[in-house]
């Protein structure tokens, strides 16, 4: 077991690969002993029991919230104290205000210099990034702090620009804000406060080795947040090698099992799996369907639309645009069926979604739970549903097993009572529709060229 003296070394010799960083790497260590990890601070019962800036507590107030989620109430008081947090909780839990209101109220007041943030939020995929972007944003407003996004997709000249005049706060993906720093774009030697979010899922993209790189270029006496819905392997090393003596909160079950979630396992046979999503699709109300890969998202989709249900793919193949207005108009009921694979499957928050289905069951026990953590969020009731065909069955059952899942099992056909009850599908219209296109918003259409000049 690494001791936290050990750890704290750890911390201070990168590996020789990134010895040579520069001199914001050779920082001097905090100046205090944290205290032990066992001593966390209690949890609290409302926002106005923590010492947050007072605009913040206005903001809350505003945005009709005053009683804390369970990782908010947890984790608040040390992240605020300035103590380095190790969280575990689930995707909707909560945990972006839970790092996000700690991160501006240690920093309002300070101003970053140009290419020079103050505190660094590191995610696995856009779409994340632009929720944490879309959460913090009116709290950051509030305590007059600058937030930049950094993404791949969209314009590195842009995001380079914007750093350049000055953001106290990034939030970027890994390899995006990795080229802005090779082009000396972007400086971290002044961070004070680094985040780590779905610590796992990046650990599972094969990001941690560049996540480490950019943790070791950061103030080695800055207060470090790290986020994850497991714990083990690569995180756990990130864990011990990067954050010393941190506070521990873990606010679910180890499986990541959420109780107002109802699982259930379709049965059905290959010749009817196609005539089933399409029923699902045309369900009165939204749904997410998770596929294997890029091609089945976008095959589903174009069937889907023939039968007459509006749907759309949503995948890594797909431009940073085309992904925001896929899920802009899924969030405002343009499309009914969102067609995902599970790369988008942690960054997708969508408000009351009621259904998940696996139409092609995943492989992984986390990547069961993390689609099924698009629905049931912020306490909210909702459904999984799983499409099984007769050689998936024993695999099902071992992956459900290893999530810690008890689904009910149903032998089901298109047009069955009990498909419609479980989850509220329909008979198609079957009239082909084409793809949904966004209009053009009225400050980007017009005059693309003067805002080109004035960026």
């Amino acid at each position: 077991m690494t001791t936290p003296a050990r750890a704290r070394n750890n911390r201070r010799r990168p590996p020789a690969a990134i010895r040579q960083a520069p001199e914001a790497n050779r920082q001097p260590p905090r100046a205090a002993t944290p205290p032990a990890p066992d001593r966390a601070a209690p949890p609290v019962t409302s926002f106005g029991d923590l010492p947050l800036h007072p605009a913040l507590l206005t903001t809350l107030v505003g945005q009709g919230l005053s009683v804390p989620s369970p990782i908010q109430a947890a984790a608040l008081p040390d992240a605020v104290a300035g103590r380095d947090v190790l969280g575990r909780a689930r995707t909707g839990s909560g945990k972006t205000l839970a790092f996000g209101l700690a991160l501006l109220t240690r920093l309002a007041g300070r101003r970053a210099q140009p290419r020079q943030p103050i505190a660094l939020v590191l995610v696995p995929t856009r779409e994340l990034a632009a929720q944490v972007t879309t959460a913090l944003e009116p709290y950051a407003r509030a305590v007059e702090l600058r937030t930049c996004t950094v993404v791949g997709g969209l314009s590195l000249n842009r995001q380079a620009e914007v750093l350049r005049r000055g953001a106290e706060v990034v939030i970027a993906t890994p390899g995006r804000l990795n080229d802005l720093v090779e082009r000396g774009d972007c400086r971290l030697d002044k961070i004070m406060v680094s985040v780590l979010d779905e610590a796992d899922q990046m650990a599972d993209m094969g990001f941690l080795p560049q996540v480490s790189a950019l943790l070791t270029r950061t103030d080695q006496s800055g207060q470090r947040m790290l986020f994850s819905a497991t714990l083990d392997g690569e995180v756990d090393r990130l864990v011990r090698r990067f954050l010393t003596t941190p506070a521990r909160h873990s606010v679910d079950p180890p499986a990541g099992a959420v109780t107002r979630m109802d699982h259930h396992v379709l049965h059905i046979e290959a010749a009817d799996k196609t005539a089933t999503t399409a029923q699902i699709g045309a369900r009165d109300g939204r749904v997410i369907m998770f596929v294997g890969t890029k091609h089945r998202a976008d095959r589903l989709a174009r069937q889907l639309l023939a039968s007459g249900v509006p749907a759309a793919a949503l995948h890594g193949g797909k431009s940073q645009p085309q992904r925001t207005r896929t899920l802009e108009q899924f969030r405002s009921g343009a499309i009914n069926a969102l067609i995902a694979t599970d790369l988008a499957a942690r960054g997708i928050h969508i408000d009351d979604l009621d259904l998940v289905v696996n139409v092609d069951p995943p492989t992984d026990a986390k990547d069961y739970l993390h689609r099924g953590g698009r629905t049931a969020r912020a306490g909210r009731a909702g459904t999984v549903v799983t499409l099984v065909l007769p050689d998936q069955h024993r695999d099902t059952t071992r992956l459900l097993a290893t999530a810690g899942v008890a689904a009910q099992s149903f032998r089901v056909r298109p047009g069955d009572a009990e498909l419609a009850r479980i989850t509220g599908a329909r008979t198609p219209s079957g009239v082909p529709i084409t793809p949904v296109v966004a209009k053009p918003q009225p400050t980007s259409g017009p005059a693309p060229g003067r805002r080109r000049r004035r960026r």
